[in-house]
């Protein structure tokens, strides 16, 4: 692996593909042999990880887990422009709006809602509409352990708190599939830099009041840490897709 100093940070030679993940990277142990790395941007410092052609960011940080709503999604978009990708995947935690989309769910979204949405150019009119091209989502499936449910519409809120089920009864009626606080941020600044997005979530719980399902701190964490050995398999299979 080649490594580049230079204005503006630390930068790595002939990077192919990215990998933005949640929490699930610092409790997994696929990414334990890959190496630190630190790219300095205009927004601020990523720290990332590193092997072969590929490069991972856990979006909440790896030194310290921000909230979704303090996460430096400018800053994680540009130290992946700056390290020469130009794809990139994702994985989301999210909460299923649909009561026969069950925790322990893989999916795949082909669109998303925001309604507050990100953007690099905030300092004049844009007309740049975003549209998730999942190049990468057949390759994946074909040799992913679990099936992926595809086409599903992701609705994104600021939390950190969940939805109220009022709240969560609206974004049903919206016609979105899934819920979560991160992926429609990291979507328009990846897709407004040019980069490819092939988008994959994790269903870690029902949304608040959805099939029945009272939603609490405790149970989310239950979840979550039921879903991590599936987690755990797709990303073995992600990690061997991207440095192929």
């Amino acid at each position: 692996m080649g490594f580049v100093l230079g204005v503006g940070g630390l930068f790595l030679v002939g990077m192919k593909i990215g990998f933005i993940s949640g929490t699930s990277i610092s409790k997994s142990q696929v990414f334990s042999d890959w190496s630190d790395l630190r790219v300095e941007t205009r927004w601020g410092t990523v720290t990332a990880k590193g092997r072969g052609d590929a490069v991972a960011i856990n979006r909440h940080g790896f030194d310290r887990a921000l909230p979704p709503h303090a996460i430096n999604y400018r800053a994680n978009v540009e130290a992946l422009c700056q390290l020469n990708l130009k794809e990139v995947v994702t994985l989301s935690s999210v909460g299923s709006l649909d009561p026969d989309l069950r925790p322990g769910s893989l999916v795949s979204c082909s669109d998303y809602m925001s309604f507050a949405p990100k953007t690099f150019i905030d300092d004049r009119m844009s007309a740049f509409a975003p549209v998730i091209d999942n190049r990468h989502l057949d390759a994946i499936a074909a040799v992913s352990p679990i099936s992926i449910a595809r086409d599903k519409i992701y609705i994104q809120t600021p939390g950190p708190r969940f939805e109220t089920r009022a709240e969560v009864r609206a974004l049903q009626a919206w016609g979105a599939d899934v819920v979560g606080m991160t992926l429609a941020n990291e979507a328009d600044l990846l897709l407004e830099c040019g980069l490819s997005v092939t988008s994959f979530c994790m269903a870690d719980n029902f949304a608040h009041g959805v099939a029945n399902q009272r939603l609490s701190e405790e149970e989310f964490l239950r979840l979550v840490a039921d879903n991590q050995s599936v987690v755990d398999a797709f990303l073995e299979t992600v990690v061997e897709y991207c440095l192929s």
